[in-house]
């Protein structure tokens, strides 16, 4: 009865083990997920700020002066 015992001690170790090793990838491919994807949302970011500063020098607004904001090519 103590072998019995033993071998059921020594299979649920290795079931229990392998649930944890599966867990861990999951969560390493999760975590892999997200870190992509937030990289992605960084680069859709810096994309979208190069896009709107070019649409503000072609709109003449490239560099805003003064507390009333006014644009630098009508500067007095």
């Amino acid at each position: 009865m103590a072998e019995t015992d033993l071998k059921t001690v020594q299979d649920l170790t290795s079931v229990v083990q392998t649930l944890l090793q599966q867990m861990l990838d999951k969560f390493q491919t999760m975590s892999n997920q997200i870190i992509g994807r937030i990289d992605d949302m960084g680069s859709c970011i810096d994309d979208l700020e190069r896009n709107s500063a070019h649409l503000m020098t072609q709109a003449g607004m490239e560099k805003l002066e003064g507390a009333n904001k006014i644009p630098a090519t009508q500067k007095s």
